[in-house]
């Protein structure tokens, strides 16, 4: 009895073992799930990418700019340029390649420079600060006629003299003999060029902290002065001392310059009416008279003395 239930109880084991292999038969045939593609962009949002990125494209305007340092006096060819597209290009920059190949640059251009008419100008870092009816003009100034050393480049300025009373001067006097001059540099610092350009190479930090040192101990200044007050300036540093009074920032005398407004000539007019006793710039006053003197009558006449080589006036 027990051999049969043996027997009986291996026999359905044997089947229960048929069963689940023929299961796991069936199970390994059936085909790999297949992996869900991933979702592609709408389409109608990539179609307004591009035209916002086609419009922004269209409306960059196209600036010639130099691949690499050019020397002066060497002809440019297309290998040195490159276009290069600006949201607000430069004004008066060149806009293709044509209008800068074969030119021939007047001064060292570095790359990345974008170009116009005035980098094939002639002229050196003054020059090119000035328009043409201006005058750069060198100043020697110290501690005190600089205001302190804190003048920039960029700064206005109002040029003071002060004359002493002398034989030539029988009154002393203080006028502003000069206004509203515009200080190019200080020392060996500079401001900007007419086409927007720094004068001087930038510097890094340390460099920048010893040039802005060496600007405090500086002892000339260059100012822009007009034409028609070259020689006033001229005569005014020769005759008595100097001031240079910094005007305020909020004139914005800086901003109209570079906006292109000028000097009218009634300017320069109300500048003559302003000075006091300008006669005494070229020293041609006569003396006066002290104070409560007074000539009654007719003048009499001199008597010339003579005594050995030596002839005198006196009246009687």
């Amino acid at each position: 009895m027990n051999s049969r239930v043996t027997l009986g109880l291996a026999a359905l084991l044997m089947l229960g073992a048929i069963v689940v292999g023929y299961w796991g038969l069936v199970l390994s045939r059936q085909p790999a799930p297949v992996a869900e593609a991933p979702a592609a962009p709408a389409a109608p949002a990539a179609t307004v990418e591009k035209t916002v990125a086609a419009a922004e494209d269209q409306a960059r305007q196209p600036v010639v700019v130099l691949l690499h340092d050019v020397p002066p006096f060497t002809p440019l060819t297309a290998a040195d340029l490159a276009i290069e597209k600006l949201r607000s290009a430069p004004a008066g920059s060149l806009a293709t390649l044509e209008q800068a190949v074969g030119r021939m640059p007047w001064r060292h251009l570095s790359a990345g420079t974008w170009l116009n008419e005035d980098s094939f100008t002639a002229g050196g870092t003054l020059a090119r600060m000035i328009h043409r009816d201006e005058r750069a003009l060198a100043v020697s100034v110290d501690e005190v006629i600089g205001a302190a050393g804190q003048l920039i480049p960029g700064d206005y300025v109002d040029v003071l003299l002060y004359l002493r009373q002398d034989a030539s001067n029988p009154q002393q006097s203080a006028q502003t003999v000069v206004p509203a001059l515009r200080v190019l540099g200080v020392g060996e610092q500079y401001g900007l060029t007419n086409d927007g350009q720094p004068a001087s190479p930038a510097l890094g930090a340390d460099e920048k902290l010893k040039q802005d040192q060496r600007r405090v101990a500086a002892r000339t200044v260059v100012l822009a002065v007009p034409e028609p007050l070259l020689s006033r300036l001229m005569l005014a540093t020769q005759v008595g001392t100097l001031r240079l009074a910094v005007r305020s920032s909020e004139e914005q005398r800086l901003a109209k310059y570079w906006a292109g407004e000028h000097e009218a000539p009634q300017h320069f007019d109300a500048a003559d009416s302003q000075l006091f006793q300008f006669t005494q710039l070229a020293l041609g006053s006569a003396p006066k008279p002290p104070p409560g003197e007074h000539r009654t009558g007719s003048p009499r006449a001199a008597v010339e003395i003579i005594r050995g080589n030596q002839i005198t006036q006196q009246t009687p």
